[in-house]
């Protein structure tokens, strides 16, 4: 049973900087692709950063510059951390983010996903920017 949990989502004033943390476990996730998505409120839910074992990366042109994702691969590969550091904040990156896994692809792959097409998703964390 695979299980995405994030955290470090909170209130910050714009500007500000967040590290969000995904802890992914119950699989080998050497193969997994991971990704951050965040979804607004009365919006879809969008791309925001990906990474692969491989350490590719993509990036939302929105974010590029601010955010960093990176990934400790775990001696076993049995759970796995995906962070997503955020600096430079603004009101717009106000939406819940959600931790993504999917094997077998692509860092840019999942850079054009939908909803639909990732395997496993986390809980959710929110991220609230103010003004």
């Amino acid at each position: 049973q695979v299980q995405l949990v994030e955290s470090g989502g909170g209130l910050v004033q714009a500007g500000g900087s967040l590290r969000l943390s995904c802890a992914a476990s119950g699989r080998t996730f050497s193969n997994y692709a991971m990704a951050w998505f965040r979804q607004a409120p009365g919006k879809e839910r969008e791309f925001v950063a990906s990474i692969t074992w491989s350490i590719d990366r993509r990036y939302a042109d929105s974010v590029k510059g601010r955010f960093t994702i990176s990934r400790d691969n775990a001696r076993d590969n049995v759970v796995n951390t995906v962070y997503l550091q955020m600096n430079s904040l603004k009101p717009e990156d106000t939406a819940v983010y959600y931790c993504a896994a999917r094997p077998r692809t692509t860092a840019q792959a999942m850079s054009i996903m939908t909803k639909s097409d990732i395997d496993y998703w986390g809980q959710g964390t929110q991220v609230t920017v103010s003004s």
